[in-house]
């Protein structure tokens, strides 16, 4: 029985896959480790603590101050970080932030200020600050702490040297304490170490950052901010992930551009969008824009011209 399949009696020659394999491999390798070293995205180092305190010290206690007295946006963020009312941003009626609740507790006095202050050793002028505001009553201490946050917000560039006599307590001493341990890399630790194991939750260090003017600054200048398009550019305005256009397309437009509600609002109209292209084989009229518009048949003109003949 014959099955109709000649063997080939053509020139043959021998063909080593595996060395064609390692060949390619070297090649893409070599390639890969080049253009990388030449295109690849800038590896700016990271912002710490210290290198905001030693870099902007009256920034950092000027934010801390705000931090002392619950003005901070941390302190005011409401959930998951604290109870703050009407802080949430809705969807309506509908607050997705209080939804899951505070899980992720944080007191900005007590974490970022007094408690990283108590593990300060042998210095007693801060140990009689640090008496002084734990013995004194609620009242007192926000009296305190917002005259010196006032004070300095007043005193020339923020320089607490500048700041207008008056009654604020220790908090003066507190906070020049606190930018001492920042500027050498104490309050890191402290902030990182504080209630767990393993020092990988870098939540607290990076609110406290974010709170003041420094990061956001730092941010501007690699033109990642929300008005220049930040969250689909690199730093050094690189271009970065293309396919976020959308997503942040609607924060440069109002009424999400002048809006306080705007990360719900546009999550919002994401969402709705999204589902709309699920459901675009369900939508009349839409899903027969193809035969309207027949793009695919320019696209498979081949196909299509051998359906004619």
């Amino acid at each position: 029985m014959t099955t109709g399949v000649t063997k080939w009696a053509g020139r043959t020659r021998e063909y080593d896959l595996v060395k064609e394999f390692v060949v390619a491999l070297v090649v893409v390798s070599v390639l890969t480790v080049a253009l990388a070293a030449v295109f690849s995205s800038p590896d700016e180092k990271q912002i710490t603590i210290s290198t905001w305190s030693r870099g902007a010290p009256n920034d950092f206690v000027l934010t801390a101050a705000t931090e002392l007295d619950g003005t901070s946006g941390t302190a005011t963020y409401g959930a998951p970080y604290n109870h703050t009312p009407d802080a949430a941003q809705k969807i309506g009626p509908v607050s997705l932030q209080h939804i899951a609740g505070v899980t992720h507790p944080i007191d900005t006095v007590a974490d970022f200020v007094v408690g990283p202050l108590t593990g300060v050793p042998a210095d007693a002028a801060l140990a009689a600050a640090l008496a002084q505001w734990q013995g004194a009553a609620a009242g007192q201490q926000q009296k305190w702490a917002s005259g010196y946050d006032d004070a300095l917000s007043k005193a020339t560039d923020n320089d607490p040297a500048q700041v207008k006599s008056g009654d604020y307590g220790p908090v003066p001493v507190m906070l020049t304490r606190l930018l001492t341990m920042a500027q050498s890399g104490g309050l890191d630790g402290a902030l990182l170490a504080q209630k767990q194991f393993f020092a990988t939750d870098y939540t607290k260090p990076l609110l406290f950052i974010a709170d003041g003017s420094y990061l956001e600054d730092r941010a501007r200048a690699q033109h990642l901010g929300g008005d220049q398009w930040g969250m689909m550019n690199e730093t050094g305005n690189y271009p970065g992930q293309a396919w976020l256009w959308l997503y942040t397309f609607w924060y440069q437009v109002k009424p999400f551009s002048t809006s306080g509600n705007a990360d719900a609002l546009v999550w919002g109209l994401m969402a709705l969008l999204s589902l709309a292209l699920v459901l675009v084989p369900f939508i009349p009229g839409v899903r027969s824009i193809p035969r309207w518009v027949p793009i695919h048949r320019l696209i498979w003109r081949d196909y299509y011209r051998g359906i004619r003949t």
